[in-house]
């Protein structure tokens, strides 16, 4: 096949069929498990290793800018990689592929969910699920912690984003910008590392970057313009339509607000969101949010895929005078699009300018302080997680020193000893032994249901 090179062979200096890349696309997207790191290392053994469409080093850069923006990286990843290969086509397509075989299975799981919701065996089996995930989050975390906090002025970051976060509810937008702030003004930019690939020549998309000319700015705003209509019109004529209050307008607001802000992972933005639709909106329980980050962990596509989930649920317990489940599904449709229809708006509309930003000191010390900012986050969403699942009952307590500050602290009483064991198996599971992710919601999962079965959850 002209578009897929026997392996280990580079491709040459010609175009890949697009037919062949919606091929590879579809199957990047069927396998992309495990979160933005699995689906990442899909991408790289296919695009660089298998295919050689890309370089390591260029691959690389375009992971590097994409981390920048706000969204999931993976994701737009592949929309870069197939705009450079097919343009704004290109680029559409890959993107689409990469969340549709995901918003599918989440969809279909979540009506199931609420139809059995109270059953005996799908109680108990998401009673090992949320186990496995706070496992899984406390592990991601430890992993982000290593890798990014280099430094005791970091490490400051992180702590003063987790206390804003846990003790003040800062707001995560307010957090980042401070972070990216503080990085600015008193941190040192990462040491970056240019230089030639040699193993460019002869790869699609490192001869289409060469061959290509500069960037018109007049096209990348045309095109930013028509991306953000297509994002904004639908939530500005569903504002006008239904009003501030309903459910519908409430979510492609509130979730059009995440998509600006989900630096760093879909971990770093889930305490906010979990807080926000928790305890504001009240679209569901927390019990209910861990539910919802099983299904993304153990479906394809991208993690903050549990939005969808979000949405249905905050529609189907606000159907008005639709049938619930109808009501969900709308719900989901509209939270799927703010969610992802602007990743489009930032890469076509960045793409051109990649190669310029490459080096650009003040994004690359903006990135170092939120991606410590995240730590801090994200170990607020651990803990948050981490009182709902090992405790039944939590208490909100004033801090003397703070006046109308108040915390969640855990009724010592209401402990779960085997949601804790469970949790402990999968850590050990994951750190020890190295058992991979989707095994060991597998086991925790059956696990509960083996609990469930002798009365014991």
């Amino acid at each position: 096949m002209q578009g897929q090179p026997n392996e280990g062979q580079p491709a040459k200096q010609r175009d890949i069929k697009f037919a062949d890349a919606i091929i590879v696309w579809l199957k990047i997207s069927l396998l992309s498990f495990g979160g933005p790191a699995g689906q990442i290392a899909v991408m790289h053994r296919l695009l660089v290793d298998e295919l050689k469409w890309v370089s390591e080093k260029r691959f690389l850069h375009a992971l590097n800018f994409c981390m920048l923006l706000p969204g999931p990286e993976a994701q737009q990843l592949t929309i870069y990689l197939g705009w450079l290969l097919h343009r704004v086509r290109g680029g559409v397509v890959a993107g689409v592929l990469f969340v549709l075989p995901g918003a599918l299975t989440v969809l279909v799981l979540s009506m199931i969910y609420v139809t059995y919701q109270q059953a005996m065996a799908v109680n108990s089996i998401f009673f090992g699920v949320k186990a496995a995930v706070l496992a899984i989050v406390t592990t991601a975390l430890w992993r982000l912690a290593r890798k990014i906090l280099r430094n005791k002025f970091l490490v400051s970051i992180t702590l003063s984003a987790f206390l804003a976060s846990f003790v003040f509810a800062v707001p995560f937008p307010i957090v980042i910008v401070g972070a990216a702030l503080a990085a600015y003004f008193f941190g040192e930019a990462p040491v970056q590392t240019d230089g030639l690939d040699e193993d460019a020549e002869g790869r699609a998309i490192d001869s289409r970057i060469a061959a290509g000319g500069s960037p018109n700015p007049y096209q990348a705003l045309f095109i930013a313009v028509f991306c953000a209509c297509l994002w904004l019109v639908p939530v500005a004529v569903l504002y006008r339509w239904l009003g501030a209050g309903n459910v519908y307008v409430q979510e492609a607001m509130f979730f059009s607000q995440v998509a600006v802000v989900t630096f760093g992972g879909a971990y770093a933005v889930l305490s906010y969101m979990a807080q926000q639709t928790v305890g504001h909106f009240g679209w569901l329980s927390a019990g209910e949010m861990l539910d919802g980050l099983g299904m993304a962990e153990t479906t394809p596509g991208p993690l903050i895929m549990v939005t969808q989930f979000v949405g249905f649920m905050g529609a189907y317990r606000s159907p008005g005078v639709l049938d619930p489940m109808m009501a969900g599904c709308l719900g989901a449709l509209v939270t799927t699009w703010v969610t992802f229809a602007p990743c489009f708006l930032w890469i076509f509309l960045g793409a051109p300018y990649i190669e310029a930003l490459r080096g650009n000191r003040m994004l690359a010390v903006a990135l170092t302080g939120i991606t410590a900012a995240v730590v801090g986050v994200v170990l607020n969403l651990a803990i948050w997680f981490g009182l709902r699942v090992m405790f039944d009952d939590l208490a909100d307590v004033t801090l003397p020193s703070l006046g109308v500050i108040t915390v969640s602290v855990p009724v010592l009483s209401s402990f779960d000893p085997l949601a804790s064991a469970i949790i402990a198996g999968a850590l050990l599971a994951i750190t020890r032994f190295g058992v991979g992710m989707i095994k060991v919601l597998a086991v925790s999962a059956a696990t509960g249901l083996a609990l469930g079965s002798v009365g014991l959850v």
